[in-house]
């Protein structure tokens, strides 16, 4: 009657990391970046905002409030091959005001023109 579903079938997305958010994630404590994973693997599994949120455009945020820090990591859609939704997360920065300043969002549009590029470059 009701078939076992198995976890990865309850993902929206996955989340792949460029270069940057690695360097980025490595610099924080161990606490820190659990709490990170942790949220993007709810937010591949759930539609909140307060976890995964649009900005502009193209660019997303993956949100994380961490000991009084706000932690953001922003990322865009990479739907381009009919097989598996990917989420890119471009680089991370602790947020220090409420606005996402706008070079942040402007180097995250960058990121994802290079890689579409370099993706494009492959094909």
């Amino acid at each position: 009657m009701w078939g076992i579903i198995e976890e990865e079938d309850m993902r929206f997305f996955e989340t792949r990391f460029m270069e940057d958010v690695d360097e980025f994630i490595s610099q924080l404590d161990k606490k820190a970046i659990r709490k990170i994973l942790y949220n993007i693997d709810l937010a591949e599994q759930t539609n909140d905002p307060r976890l995964f949120k649009k900005l502009q455009k193209e660019i997303w945020e993956f949100r994380t409030n961490y000991a009084g820090a706000q932690i953001r990591l922003l990322a865009f859609w990479d739907k381009m091959d009919n097989q598996t939704t990917l989420v890119v997360a471009t680089y991370g920065f602790v947020k220090k005001v409420d606005k996402v300043p706008a070079n942040e969002i402007e180097r995250a549009v960058r990121l994802r023109e290079v890689y579409f590029n370099d993706k494009q470059k492959k094909e």
